[in-house]
């Protein structure tokens, strides 16, 4: 059987179209993921399953179905679970969702899942092990553009891939070409994670736990760029790992 993807869904927005509501119904969110995520997870062999953002009390039960985990990008992350002040530049929050993608990046480590983090993925792997994020990136500087205006499919900078990482034996390649739409990165490290590729401004650009068989998260729109083999073996990679867990589940 095909392994079963969770894919978070980390943004919400109001619901404008008249026509998605009854009559005299009033505006309500409306939950937002783009459906590359899903075909990049079933061009890699898996079946995605949307997760809604949950309250944290049910999230257990939710993972528990799941072979592996795929963290969608979405708006930034409150610096309140770090500790830090709000960035007069920080984006919306919403205090809702981060809460619900903390507490599933939580219950999959426990699980040992299979997890592939993208953008806000990242960084919430990150702040889960107990690390923090640079909340603005143009602070450090604007030699690289990690907002970038072109659209998804065009890759506007490179990443150095560091020598000797699982990224480094799953991509096949010290550079790659990527996409770039993150307001906010990695700053202090997580406990038990490292750094796997780096912008050539010194942007954190992916982290793995390279104690576990698959915890990898990069900062690029990778399911954007799936025709290319490189950006394509993440999914790859992630739903063969999931497959194991399957596998070995359907054993026990």
């Amino acid at each position: 059987m095909k392994p079963l993807i969770g894919v978070t869904t980390s943004e919400l927005r109001p619901g404008e179209l008249a026509t998605l509501r009854r009559h005299g119904e009033p505006p309500h969110a409306e939950m937002a993921l783009g459906i590359t995520y899903a075909r990049a997870v079933e061009t890699a062999g898996g079946i995605p399953v949307v997760m809604p953002p949950l309250a944290p009390a049910d999230v257990a039960a939710l993972v528990a179905r799941l072979d592996g985990l795929l963290l969608s990008g979405g708006p930034d992350l409150s610096p309140e679970a770090y500790g830090a002040e709000p960035h007069a530049e920080l984006g919306d929050t919403e205090a809702d969702l981060d809460a619900f993608e903390y507490a599933v990046v939580g219950e999959a480590l426990d699980a040992g899942l299979p997890i592939l983090g993208i953008c806000r993925g990242a960084q919430a792997l990150n702040v889960v092990r107990g690390g923090t994020l640079h909340q603005h990136l143009p602070d450090l500087g604007d030699t690289v553009a990690h907002r970038q205006r072109d659209e998804a499919r065009r890759r506007t900078h490179q990443v150095k891939v560091l020598r000797g990482t699982r990224l480094a034996r799953v991509l096949r390649t010290a550079r790659l070409e990527v996409n770039s739409f993150h307001h906010q990165a990695v700053d202090r490290l997580g406990e038990g994670l490292r750094v796997s590729a780096r912008a050539p401004d010194g942007t954190v650009e992916a982290i793995e736990d390279p104690t576990l068989p698959f915890v990898l998260a990069v900062q690029w729109h990778a399911e954007t760029l799936v025709p290319d083999p490189p950006h394509r073996a993440l999914f790859d990679e992630l739903v063969a790992a999931a497959g194991g867990v399957r596998t070995l589940t359907r054993a026990a």
